[in-house]
């Protein structure tokens, strides 16, 4: 199927690795240009040349904290004419209530939550400007499925989908589609790291980890090109009447799995 994305410029952040690279080979495999952004540049800038080489598009690289108010608007204005805008980046720790600090706390939402939030204003404003965008959030799971001891990132993912709704419900206004998409787990070298550990503690063993892995649907993770390939498709005008919505890819734990 031809996304018609052809031509059109995304955005994504948290890009140099998991869902955000594989976003990133989607968009290129259907023809789009890419700026890609993270906070290192030592795997951002060969995923940029290789994608840049296998499909012949333009890849350009910006090494950005979007913590920082400062590099956010940096980064807006070398997106002043984009199409797409994932919002990717994103480290919010597990733990229970007693575990999470608040400086651990606001250090984690400055970047998923409010780092979302500030680009998004920049970007919205732009699109508007010139007509029309995509922006789509990539959140998480755990925002409608409440973990006690992943409590900040249920908290802050449930904030993004308020946030997602409210803005995409009046959007299509000025021509301007706001989708989200909540992943459960998902196969990204973050996830194997929170097994490990799981596993180092209760087996004493962290080469168990996949032994976790057995009680999900098919027996496995999602593929963070799966999550990838739905963004691509949500930024496509093949999903041109969809907008203020939040799409789950979890195997239907949330739904009552297991």
């Amino acid at each position: 199927m031809d996304l018609h994305l052809r031509g059109k410029r995304v955005l994504i952040t948290g890009a140099s690795k998991g869902i955000g690279a594989a976003a990133a080979e989607a968009f290129a495999e259907e023809g789009a240009h890419l700026l890609l952004a993270a906070r290192s540049g030592e795997a951002l800038k060969p995923l940029a040349d290789r994608l840049r080489a296998a499909h012949q598009i333009d890849a350009t690289t910006s090494i950005v904290d979007l913590r920082k108010p400062e590099d956010v608007a940096r980064l807006a204005k070398e997106a002043v004419d984009i199409d797409v805008l994932v919002n990717n980046a994103g480290d919010i720790p597990g733990g229970s209530i007693d575990k999470i600090d608040e400086a651990i706390w606001r250090h984690a939402w400055e970047l998923k939550v409010f780092g979302y939030i500030n680009l998004t204003r920049y970007i919205y404003a732009q699109m508007k400007a010139k007509g029309g965008g995509v922006i789509v959030n990539d959140i998480g799971a755990a925002g409608e499925k409440f973990d006690a001891n992943y409590i900040c990132g249920s908290a802050g993912n449930a904030a993004l989908m308020a946030f997602t709704r409210a803005l995409g419900g009046k959007s299509l206004a000025h021509n301007i589609r706001v989708v989200g998409i909540n992943p459960g787990p998902v196969g990204t070298d973050r996830h194997v790291t929170l097994l490990k550990t799981r596993a180092m503690h209760e087996f004493g063993d962290e080469s168990r980890y996949k032994e976790f892995q057995k009680s999900l649907p098919l027996g496995r993770p999602a593929h963070a090109r799966e999550i990838g390939d739905l963004m691509a498709f949500l930024a496509s005008d093949r999903a041109g009447y969809t907008s203020g919505v939040i799409y789950t890819v979890d195997g239907g734990i949330s739904a009552g799995w297991g």
